[in-house]
């Protein structure tokens, strides 16, 4: 089957087209036959990138609005065959959504219940959805959630200190966000050393603009930093992560903002961006901290141990860790980020291996010394493989791996 799988941003499409069958899956022989990308969606130079057949071609055009980035990717994709079947990435599923599901309207209709939870992105993946389909009549769509991961979450992760009513009523909880690229990390770790996934307790990084980490047990999601939005856990590019309550409260009451207003500041004007004053994107923060900035150095820094903190409480939820596995963006190519996080943990068993930490960039490797009583790994994600055979999975009929 031949599967586009789509994940729609506010400013960017991703995207990827897969021919796979239960058969592949089973052999690790899934096929990707394109790669397209739209970049700067609603600018006059957005960049359009397909990568197909060993070749790969970039250009710069006006892309008015997501409808018209769709069109182009699946323009540039058509060649590959008939589309049968579309994968969407949606980021929130609250608990209506544990497994892939088929779009219907009642299915668009529940998404759209949760826009609030999720306002940076389940807007965008459900215009994407509509699009896709009106572009693509014939082919059938599916939605695989990035919370469904975290199902498996005991209560005691992810209830919140707050009267039991609001979650029994109006289900407020920790949902956790990045489901599927620590799942992938989950099952790719197992695969690579060659026993079930249910034989090793992970502790997945996904470091990007969106940050969050998961403590993995057998293959099961059991704690995970981001909460009932993808807001709370570790500083971001532009998202504050873990802040007292009582001081947006102060906040509001000294600025005289509301709501909206506060959720723009810590959405959008917090983390990396807001503490160094300067970009939210870390190969910048890099260089301005190589030439000396301050402010650059100071918002690296909170950003590193965050995630230190977040490694020492999953070593102690998981009662021990086999590995530490370094995704996303800034997980797979920035290595003094990762070094940073791991100075200072040799007590705790782990130890990197500097000149091999150097050297993994957006490759796999292991970058801990041979005696680090926990590896440590860096794994580019590949969230669209396993979309992909989650679409094939749900309309087929077959059951969705634990």
């Amino acid at each position: 089957m031949k599967i586009l799988v789509l994940n729609c941003g506010s400013s960017s499409i991703k995207s990827q087209v897969f021919e796979t069958s239960p058969e592949q899956i089973a052999a690790s022989e899934d096929r990707v036959l394109a790669k397209a990308v739209v970049d700067r969606i609603g600018t006059r130079d957005a960049i359009v990138s397909v990568t197909a057949g060993g070749r790969r071609t970039r250009s710069t055009r006006p892309v008015a609005d997501r409808d018209e980035a769709l069109k182009a990717i699946i323009e540039a994709v058509s060649e590959y065959g008939p589309i049968e079947a579309v994968g969407h990435r949606v980021v929130h599923g609250g608990e209506s959504f544990q497994e892939p599901v088929e779009f219907t309207e009642e299915v668009v209709e529940k998404i759209e219940d949760l826009y609030d939870l999720a306002p940076l992105h389940n807007p965008h993946n459900v215009r994407g959805f509509r699009t896709a389909r009106a572009l693509l009549p014939d082919a059938r769509h599916v939605a695989v959630f990035d919370t469904a991961f975290h199902q498996t979450l005991p209560q005691e992760a992810y209830l919140y200190g707050i009267p039991y009513s609001y979650y029994a009523q109006e289900q407020y909880r920790r949902y956790g966000f990045h489901g599927v690229s620590h799942r992938y990390i989950s099952w790719r770790y197992a695969q690579i050393h060659g026993k079930p996934k249910d034989q090793f307790k992970v502790i997945s990084c996904h470091l990007g603009n969106g940050s969050s980490m998961c403590a993995i047990r057998h293959g099961h999601s059991i704690d995970t930093s981001m909460g009932f939005t993808p807001l709370e856990g570790l500083v971001m590019g532009t998202r504050c992560g873990d802040i007292d309550p009582s001081l947006i409260l102060h906040m509001m009451a000294m600025t005289g903002d509301g709501p909206s207003e506060m959720e723009n500041l810590l959405t959008r004007k917090s983390g990396l961006f807001g503490l160094s004053g300067l970009s939210a994107d870390m190969r910048l923060l890099l260089e301005f901290r190589r030439k000396g900035d301050s402010r650059a150095a100071m918002a690296i820094d909170v950003f590193c141990y965050r995630v230190k903190k977040y490694i020492g409480s999953y070593l102690a939820s998981l009662n021990g860790a086999d590995a530490i596995v370094f995704t996303g963006g800034i997980g797979e190519n920035a290595a003094p980020v990762r070094e940073q996080i791991c100075a200072g943990l040799d007590g705790l068993g782990i130890r990197i291996d500097k000149a091999a930490n150097d050297a993994a960039i957006a490759k796999e490797a292991q970058i801990s010394l041979p005696d680090s009583p926990v590896n440590v790994w860096v794994i580019p994600t590949n969230e669209e493989l396993l979309i992909a055979r989650d679409t094939l999975r749900c309309l087929l009929g077959l059951e969705q791996p634990d």
